[in-house]
C-alpha cells in the first residue's frame, strides 16, 4: 500500500499472516464450506478453459493452482512474500500444470498490460483494504486489465459476519469484541485493539449493496451477489455435519438455494460478486 493510505500497509498484513495459517485455513472447519461453494461459484462463472486467470491477493496458491490443474493458464499476485513463497512450492508440486506465474504484487497497480486477461479473482483485497479510496483502485485495476467482456470474481467479509461469530462461538461474552462488532455494524472497520489475533486485524467488512455499488462505480456494467457459506458456518458441530456425506450435502444444498436471496445474503461469513467488463 501507498505510504499516504489509511489502509493497512503491506507489512501490517504479512505480520497477521506470517505463522502461514493461510495455507490450511481452507481445509479446517468452515473453511471447507468456503472453499467448496468458492470452487463451485469459480466452476460458474470462470470463462471457459483455456483462459488466461489473474488471482489477486491469491495468498498460498489454494485456489490459483487448483484453476492451473483444470487447464487455466494462470497468473498469482499477494502483497504477501511468505504467500507467494508458498504458492510456489505449491505450484511445484504439481509440476505437469504448474502457475503461469506467481509475484509479489499490489491489487491498485498490475503490471499485466490492459484487455489481456480472460478472468480475474479478487478474492482478499478488498476486504484488506479499507479505505474505500483503495478499493476502488484495486476494481478499477481488474477492470482495466480484463478483456472486453471479461469476468470479475471478488469477495467480501460480510458486514454481519462478526455479529453471528460472535453470538455462536461466544466472542460476544467478551466487552472488547462487542465493541468491535459496534463497530463494525455502524461503519464496517473492523478494527481489533486488543491482543488477541483471533479477533482479526484491519479490515472492511461490506454489506452486500454496498459491494454491488463499488464495483459497478468502478465500471463493471453490474455485479450479482452470492452469499458463499449460508447459515452452514455457524454450526458449533461445523466437523459433524461435514464428515457426513449426507449431512455435508444438506449444508451444501441450503448453501446453493439461498446463495442468491437478498434478505439472507449477509448471513453468510462471505459474499461473491460477480461481474463482467
Amino acid at each position: 500500500m501507498t505510504s499516504n493510505s489509511k489502509s493497512p500497509q503491506p507489512e501490517d498484513i504479512s505480520h497477521h499472516y506470517a505463522s502461514g495459517y493461510e495455507a490450511t485455513r481452507l481445509q479446517k472447519k468452515e473453511g471447507k464450506l468456503e472453499a467448496e461453494r468458492s470452487r463451485e461459484l469459480l466452476d460458474r462463472f470462470l470463462p471457459p478453459i483455456p483462459a488466461s486467470i489473474l488471482d489477486i491477493g491469491g495468498g498460498p496458491g489454494g485456489y490459483a493452482c487448483w484453476l492451473a490443474k483444470r487447464g487455466y493458464e494462470v497468473h498469482l499476485i499477494d502483497i504477501t512474500p511468505l504467500h507467494v513463497q508458498l504458492a510456489e512450492e505449491a505450484s511445484r508440486s504439481q509440476p505437469d500444470t504448474p502457475l503461469a506465474s506467481a509475484e509479489v504484487g499490489d491489487a491498485r497497480s498490475l503490471s499485466q498490460g490492459s484487455e489481456t486477461i480472460d478472468g480475474v479473482l479478487l478474492f482478499g483485497p478488498l476486504y484488506h483494504l479499507t479505505d474505500k479510496s483503495d478499493r476502488l483502485k484495486a476494481l478499477q485495476e481488474a477492470h482495466r486489465v480484463l478483456k472486453p467482456g471479461g469476468t470479475l470474481l471478488a469477495v467480501g467479509i460480510s458486514r454481519f459476519a462478526s455479529t453471528f461469530a460472535g453470538l455462536c462461538k461466544g466472542a460476544l461474552k467478551d466487552p472488547e469484541f462487542a465493541a468491535i462488532v459496534d463497530l463494525d455494524l455502524q461503519s464496517g472497520h473492523h478494527q481489533n485493539p486488543t491482543n488477541k489475533p483471533e479477533y482479526f486485524m484491519d479490515t472492511f467488512f461490506h454489506h452486500p449493496d454496498e459491494l454491488r455499488e463499488e464495483i459497478i462505480e468502478a465500471g463493471f456494467k453490474d455485479a450479482g451477489i452470492y452469499g458463499l457459506e449460508g447459515p452452514g458456518w455457524l454450526l458449533p458441530d461445523f466437523d459433524q455435519w461435514w464428515n457426513n456425506n449426507e449431512y455435508r450435502e444438506r449444508l451444501l444444498h441450503l448453501s446453493r438455494t439461498l446463495e442468491h436471496e437478498p434478505s439472507l445474503l449477509g448471513v453468510s461469513a462471505h459474499l461473491m460478486a460477480v461481474a463482467k467488463k
